[in-house]
């Protein structure tokens, strides 16, 4: 295999690993992507000496028994990684960690392997990637133009190709202006979702770790493996139900009133988000126009009201003790805190309720919103000659998501085709409520596979990868609210049980074959007839199967009116990936009919 040309998206690692390759190959190859750094995408790249641990204990584990088994990912250097210093993008305030942060250790038990610490907006303060000693970031596309912030680096090592994915922090848009200027999805996980032990707080109200990514599968990969709540974070919190699942359709989406949109100059811009729009109604939306008044008000208090002093309680210590080493405008930024008081943090705190019961309304009349990630984007120049009112414009749509406690998925809408930024990508958000982050992924998926496009900025097409289904990479181990289940005998659609499915808000996504492994049975019996599938050794054979997706709350229910000998059990799937599925005990097989053969429930009915 030609590892220069091995794209880096988790589906075509596991097809490597799964055909020999080895994984301190995959990694080499990683790292020497990685050192063609021109952009100040890294802080501090990773030697293969610092590797070992990760690389032995990899090269010991099958590679099918792991998730993200030798994925390399990239971390943004707010974020602890053990062993190696943690800067924030300020020398003199780095530490070394004896431990990794929460979600970095999960990421690893689960195969991932570091690469790297990146390049940042100074203590995770600006939405644009030029605030940092250790150089302005540059875009993956147009280096002269800002690559977006705080997680500069992070964005632009994915969307070059050096990493599967990266992590980065989100504040007041830090994981999706990036993501919009680089071509990439941007996970904003609801808040709590990802612990934030380990990492250097910003806000620490308001923050969650963020996820980049070429593709929503991978992205819903990570956090299938991140999202576990964490005793020692105070404001971790687990997944709950979400509710109806909108992103197959019809659905109704908010899409802000025309006087409440603003491009900032980008002739590209407006046409782009129009189509967004014509798109979004292709996959069975609705538009319903929404007044943003209300949200922008409340996006305003974060910069412009005492949420700021969250800022300076992160680094109060630091920056009273050494204000110099603190870069401006970061500097001025949190300094500012200190004019407000605890009685204005109250009084704000309270308008803030406000504006989230009168925002919050409008979920009674849309399933998500759609709005622009950014309006505009700017040269490295033009942002650092005015920065605070650039700075503003980038965060326009996004400071208030974190604020009124919503998921968001910013996802790849296209190029500007006219203007000073022609060329480069341009994205929208979709957001919703909390704990909505796994339909928000799936539709975005669908969104961005309705286009052709690259993986951010390598030659890779999109079309190449699988869409985010019941095969794609890590789906199925995220529970969020819902319990992935395959079956295979009188539960399949239109069958006698599969109302017992259906009764309980189960959805199907997707018809599967299980992996060829299986010896499958009509069981003795009835009145309802029903198969046994039993996994062997040898002799077996795929099996033809549907996995539908049932609301945690009911799945106790269902598998408590499965009768012996059924149960069950964990079910490999033909692209190796588990999930949860029917299975029986061998000692049910007395009077069973062999029915291996035909591989297919249906093709037995079709014959009996």
């Amino acid at each position: 295999m030609n590892l220069d040309t091995l794209s880096f998206d988790i589906a075509s690692l596991r097809q490597a690993y799964a055909a020999g390759t080895p994984v301190r190959a995959v990694i080499a190859e990683a790292l020497r992507r990685c050192a063609a750094d021109d952009r100040h995408v890294f802080i501090r790249r990773l030697q293969i000496s610092e590797l070992e641990t990760y690389l032995q204990a990899l090269e010991a584990a099958d590679p099918a028994s792991l998730p993200l088994y030798g994925v390399p990912f990239a971390i943004k250097d707010n974020i602890d990684l053990a062993g190696i210093p943690t800067t924030a993008a300020c020398p003199d305030f780095a530490y070394t960690p004896e431990r990794s942060a929460f979600v970095v250790q999960q990421l690893i038990a689960a195969g991932a392997v570091p690469v790297g610490k990146t390049n940042l907006d100074q203590f995770a303060t600006g939405l644009n990637g030029t605030r940092s000693p250790y150089g302005a970031c540059g875009n993956a596309f147009r280096p002269e133009f800002i690559s977006g912030g705080s997680s500069a680096g992070s964005a632009v090592s994915v969307a070059l190709g050096w990493a599967s994915f990266s992590l980065g922090t989100d504040t007041a848009g830090s994981g999706r202006v990036p993501a919009s200027f680089n071509n990439l999805i941007g996970l904003k996980p609801t808040l709590g979702l990802l612990s934030a032990t380990g990492v250097v707080p910003a806000c620490r109200t308001v923050d969650t770790v963020s996820v980049f990514a070429t593709t929503a599968a991978d992205a819903q990969a990570v956090l299938a493996v991140a999202a576990v709540p964490d005793p020692a974070d105070a404001y971790s919190r687990a997944a709950r139900p979400f509710g109806p699942d909108f992103s197959a359709g019809p659905f109704r989406f908010g899409v802000p009133r025309p006087q409440d949109l603003a491009f900032f100059d980008n002739p590209a811009a407006p046409g782009l988000f129009e189509q967004a729009v014509r798109r979004l109604e292709s996959l069975g939306g609705t538009a319903v126009e929404i007044d943003l008044q209300p949200f922008l008000e409340a996006a305003r208090l974060l910069y412009d009201g005492p949420w700021v002093a969250e800022r300076h309680a992160a680094i109060r210590d630091f920056i009273d003790r050494k204000p110099e080493a603190v870069f401006e405008p970061v500097r001025t930024i949190v300094q500012g805190a200190q004019r407000y008081s605890a009685t204005d943090a109250f009084v704000a705190r309270y308008r803030l309720q406000a504006l989230q019961q009168v925002c919050n309304a409008v979920w009674q009349r849309i399933d998500c919103l759609l709005t622009p990630t950014a309006g505009t984007t700017f040269r490295i120049a033009a942002m650092q000659a005015d920065p605070i009112r650039l700075n503003g414009q980038l965060g326009y749509y996004t400071n208030f998501m974190n604020l009124l406690d919503y998921s968001a998925v910013a996802v790849p809408a296209g190029f500007q085709d006219s203007g000073d930024a022609a060329g480069l990508p341009w994205g929208v958000t979709l957001a919703a409520p909390a704990f909505r982050d796994v339909p928000l992924l799936r539709l975005a998926d669908r969104f961005h596979r309705a286009q052709t496009l690259r993986l951010g900025a390598t030659e890779v097409a999109l079309e190449e990868t699988p869409a985010l289904g019941a095969g794609a990479p890590g789906a199925g181990a995220l529970q969020a609210g819902t319990v992935r289940v395959a079956v295979c005998g009188a539960h399949l659609s239109g069958l006698p049980l599969n109302g017992q499915l259906i009764q309980r808000g189960a959805r199907l996504l997707a018809a599967v074959k299980s992996a060829p492994e299986y010896r499958f049975y009509a069981l003795a019996g009835g009145p309802v007839k029903r198969p046994g599938m039993v996994r062997v050794a040898e002799g077996g054979a795929a099996i033809d199967m549907e996995v539908w997706e049932v609301p945690a709350e009911h799945f106790g229910s269902f598998v408590d009116g499965i009768p012996a000998p059924l149960g069950i059990g964990k079910v490999r799937l033909a692209d190796g990936s588990w999930v949860s599925g029917f299975v029986c005990e061998p000692a049910g097989l007395d009077g069973a009919t062999d029915i291996t053969h035909l591989g297919s429930w249906r093709a037995w009915l079709a014959t009996a």
